[in-house]
């Protein structure tokens, strides 16, 4: 047939009432080809039209519309314009592939603003002024079995694309995998996952979207800014969110953070939420999908692991009502879901920049935006898919553009054009990439930098859900470390960020210090034991005697008197069975610790007074056999031995050896008897039990066999002190290290209920309250049968009679 070229003018607004496409007006400066001459307002479906241009215009977007059974003609979210030609430009040619459908439809907005940014591009005459670039595109769906069929129709169609541009993180995968075989650079505008950044698997690969992994930096950021130590995390078990957490897990641990608790689930959160409250996770990191995330927060508003206890960070490109949205995969109301989320602190990429300033476009961000919404003919940004990462793609062109104007210099220089590109040159994708690595341009999503990797430098903001609305409350560059802080964040109950600095209350610090000064007077006693007559005067000997004997005997009185008491007060709170003295002794009062200890201190005093009075300390010496020098002296020598005594020696040793042997004794029996004893009161008996066991077993020893090698002085002194050493050190350690370590660790002194519960003794004690919990039942039960027991008799005699009246006229009578 053959065809006619007619120019009409445009017709006026018309709406079909049949089958078929209704006439639409042509671009500014142009004219529709019709197919034959027609006067129809209605054409027929599978009717195609050309636009045309006057003068020297060309059409820039589709060139040729098909009408369609609904009623519409093609490619009518692409707009066609007439352009002026670019006679004597050369094409260069970017293989696009845009998702206008599947997980992420990002190409709804992207692919025009790809396109908006090649027309300023094409039109400036200081970038690519000998050059045209054009968009070869296609629909990937963000599947990457798609895109396989389409990156080959790119690579071995006509003409020779010198760019690669993917969309989806899955797309972007598979083609810069392929890439390096055709010697391509791939410049994605939507691909955030962080194994992209491998830059021996994907060598030529770059990217305006940030890496997933951006997020990390300023969340550790946050956690230096409120001093926390200590992080959990819950995640979806993808490739995406499992990158992104090995990543986290390395930053947080050059910073100094330990991530105590890491969960992961396919589908179903609820039981690692359980996991999370069972290990009592504070501050949480949480990564997945916003589909997911309605999920895990419903399973947390059931466990109450939100509040102002708990603080959760999110990943903040969900929808901002992602929360309210009705979801039939969770049985939580909105308010419930609502609840549940208030306060947590989201960190998302800056995609567009938040500063008026005018970039290599000659274009501000909210300008930008206006042309997109203009291209978009008005439609609704939330119901269009990439809307927010369309600065990326604009820029991502904008950065290809000025990669590929800085590379005309160079190849010029070594004879070569970027028209002579093709599949097998590798030094123009040399320079290529030598130029978009060293890019650095103001764009409409901000400061374009690539890192080493390729990926895209770039702010991040920082928002908090306050009243169900998200305000945001900082921004963290991470090239630079700068945090711009708003101040407004708001906690649940006015929550304070404090640094852990652990202080010692001051009872605990006046319960421990009879015991750390008995053990310092244990310890100072070692030196008067090693002086003899050689070191001081004849008549400072007796002072030293008494200061062995006085440093020893009160030293062991706190030291071990500290002990003893806490383990009796133990045993007489925990272990009595009468319900009269459980009533009676429920509460322990510090002051009966410290009177006890008082009173045990009183007696060693009062002993030790009356002994220094009655029979006070003096120098004995020991005279031993002659000795004949080793020299062939005529001398005999006399060894003699200083020893401390008093005439009633040793009934005054007996005394104190058995009045410290029974308290020895004793204090083993107690600290087996409270062994199985589990309170929260006083949560470090058994830690006690084995100090006293410790005690009590090198001072058995220590005294018989200082006694028998009381001749032997260096044998003596090495066994006595190393004995009062070894027991004072061990009774520090198994006491305070336990609680410094969860001073340093947790911030805190005592140990938590849970910490106790955990232990087989304590599940004994427990049983051993219900014991005595059904003893008591049973005893009550007992008094009110024994109340009952008048009435029940009384009710069955009751009963016998009636039943032998009713049994009487039954007889049968005498004959």
């Amino acid at each position: 047939m053959r065809l006619s070229s007619f120019i009409l003018p445009p017709p006026p607004p018309f709406f079909p009432l049949s089958p078929g496409c209704a006439i639409i007006r042509p671009p500014r400066d142009g004219g529709i080809r019709y197919r034959g001459l027609t006067q129809e307002q209605i054409l027929p479906v599978d009717y195609e039209i050309e636009y045309i241009c006057r003068g020297n215009r060309v059409i820039v977007g589709p060139k040729v519309r098909k009408c369609l059974p609904n009623g519409t003609w093609t490619d009518m979210m692409q707009a066609s314009r007439c352009c002026k030609s670019s006679l004597g430009k050369k094409k260069l040619y970017i293989g696009a592939l845009f998702p206008m459908s599947g997980g992420w439809p990002g190409g709804q907005a992207c692919m025009p603003s790809a396109q908006m940014a090649l027309d300023l591009v094409n039109n400036r005459s200081d970038i690519l002024p000998d050059y045209e670039l054009e968009l070869i595109h296609y629909d990937s769906m963000c599947d990457p079995g798609e895109a396989t069929k389409l990156l080959y129709d790119l690579l071995y169609t006509e003409p020779i694309k010198i760019v690669l541009m993917p969309g989806c993180s899955g797309v972007s995968t598979l083609v810069a995998e392929a890439a390096r075989m055709w010697n391509l650079i791939v410049l994605s505008y939507g691909s955030s996952s962080p194994a992209l950044s491998n830059r021996q698997r994907f060598p030529t690969f770059f990217r305006t979207h940030p890496s997933a992994t951006l997020h990390n930096p300023t969340r550790v950021k946050l956690f230096k800014k409120w001093k926390w130590t200590r992080i959990a995390t819950i995640q979806q078990t993808t490739e995406v969110f499992t990158s992104t957490l090995d990543d986290l897990e390395q930053r947080v641990k050059e910073a100094g953070i330990e991530i105590s608790v890491r969960q992961s689930f396919l589908t179903d959160p609820a039981v690692a939420v359980k996991n999370l409250k069972r290990q009592d996770a504070r501050i949480i990191v949480g990564l997945f999908y916003e589909t997911e995330a309605r999920k895990v927060f419903c399973e947390v508003f059931k466990e109450k692991l939100y509040g102002k206890k708990h603080v959760w960070f999110l990943i903040g490109w969900y929808a901002d009502n992602w929360f309210k949205i009705k979801d039939p995969a969770i049985n939580c109301t909105v308010e419930n879901m609502t609840e549940a989320v208030e306060g947590h602190v989201t960190t998302e990429i800056v995609m567009l920049n938040p500063e008026t300033v005018r970039g290599v476009s000659n274009m501000t961000s909210q300008e930008f935006l206006a042309a997109l919404m203009s291209r978009l003919g008005g439609k609704n940004p939330e119901e269009t898919g990439g809307f927010q990462e369309a600065p990326l793609a604009y820029d991502a062109v904008w950065a290809l553009a000025l990669a590929l104007n800085k590379t005309v210099a160079p190849l010029k220089a070594k004879g070569r054009r970027l028209e002579d590109f093709n599949y097998n040159n590798h030094d123009i994708t040399s320079e290529i990439y030598r130029a978009l690595n060293t890019s650095s341009f103001e764009g409409v999503s901000g400061q374009v930098v690539f890192d080493a990797q390729g990926s895209r430098m770039a702010m991040t903001l920082i928002e908090q859900l306050q009243g169900g609305s998200y305000k945001k409350i900082g921004y963290y560059d991470s090239s630079q470390g700068n945090l711009s802080w708003f101040g407004n964040d708001v906690w649940i109950g006015k929550m304070d960020f404090m640094a852990p600095i652990a202080q010692l209350p001051v009872s605990v610090f006046v319960s421990c210090l009879p015991l750390t000064v008995g053990c310092m007077m244990a310890l100072a006693a070692v030196f008067p034991l090693g002086i003899d007559g050689h070191h001081i005067q004849k008549s400072q000997f007796p002072v030293v005697c008494q200061f062995r004997l006085w440093l020893l005997g009160l030293g062991f009185s706190l030291a071990y008197g500290s002990m003893f008491t806490k383990i009796w007060w133990v045993h007489t709170l925990f272990t009595k069975k009468d319900e009269k003295k459980e009533k009676k002794k429920q509460h322990l009062e510090p002051w009966k610790l410290y009177a006890t200890v008082g009173v045990l201190l009183a007696i060693d005093f009062l002993s030790l007074m009356i002994w220094q009075i009655v029979d006070p300390l003096h120098i004995t010496k020991e005279k031993f056999t002659k000795e004949a020098p080793k020299e062939d002296l005529d001398v005999l020598i006399q060894p003699l031995l200083e020893h401390c005594s008093s005439k009633k020696m040793n009934t005054w040793l007996g005394v104190v050896y058995g009045y410290k042997g029974l308290l020895l004794l004793l204090g083993i029996f107690l600290a087996y008897e409270t062994k199985s004893v589990s309170t929260e009161k006083i949560n470090d008996h058994r830690a006690v039990g084995m100090a006293i066991y410790n005690v009590a077993v090198l001072c058995l020893i220590t005294a018989p066999v200082t006694m028998i090698l009381s001749s032997q002085q260096d044998a003596s002194f090495a066994f006595a002190s190393l004995a009062i050493v070894f027991s004072a050190y061990i009774t520090l350690v198994v006491l305070f290290v336990p609680k410094m370590r969860r001073l340093i660790t947790r911030g805190e002194w005592q140990s938590e209920q849970q910490d106790t519960l955990k232990t087989g003794s304590s599940t004994n004690n427990n049983d051993e309250e219900k014991s005595r919990q059904l003893e008591r039942e049973n005893r009550e039960l007992q008094k009110i049968i024994q109340e009952l027991r008048p009435s029940l008799k009384r009710s069955l005699s009751c009963r016998d009679s009636i039943r032998m009246e009713t049994r009487l006229p039954r007889e049968k009578p005498d004959s």
